[in-house]
């Protein structure tokens, strides 16, 4: 305890704390809080509790500003992966049943399937829904979109 009342600490940052005080003397934060009298002498060389710097406060409120957008924005990321997902589903759906109404126009002959328009018969082409998304990027107004300029 007098080394750390003097400002010359050996195992610790030197700040007025009852856990610096276990460090310097080498015991635990439990047995400094049973040993009454050492505390009671503690309390009356330290008798309020070392109040946080202003810069100490600045930080520790910039901090939990952080950790609150962050949690924000890995629960935005989440609705969007979930809308992702659900858009991901819906477009595999409407190709495999685009693929199954070609297959039905192109089997019957087009005249039947298409009335007159025979001519608007097109071939089938593979379709990958998956690779051909682009990737998205977040434009300057905060919306989603594909790179490159848009509309």
């Amino acid at each position: 305890m007098t080394r750390l009342l003097a400002g010359q600490p050996q195992h610790t940052d030197g700040a007025l704390t009852k856990e610096n005080l276990a460090r310097e003397a080498g015991v635990s934060h439990a047995t400094v809080h049973r040993a009454t009298d050492v505390l009671a002498e503690w309390n009356a060389h330290v008798p309020h509790p070392v109040r946080r710097t202003p810069s100490e406060r600045a930080r520790d409120d910039t901090i939990t500003t952080l950790r609150t957008q962050l949690t924000q924005a890995r629960g935005q990321v989440r609705e969007l992966q979930g809308q992702l997902d659900a858009l991901a589903t819906v477009t595999a759906n409407l190709y495999a049943e685009n693929l199954t109404l070609r297959k039905h126009l192109h089997g019957r002959p087009p005249a039947q399937a298409l009335g007159d328009a025979s001519s608007l018969a097109w071939p089938v082409t593979p379709f990958d829904p998956v690779s051909s998304l682009a990737p998205f990027e977040t434009r300057p107004d905060g919306t989603l979109g594909h790179g490159g300029a848009h509309a």
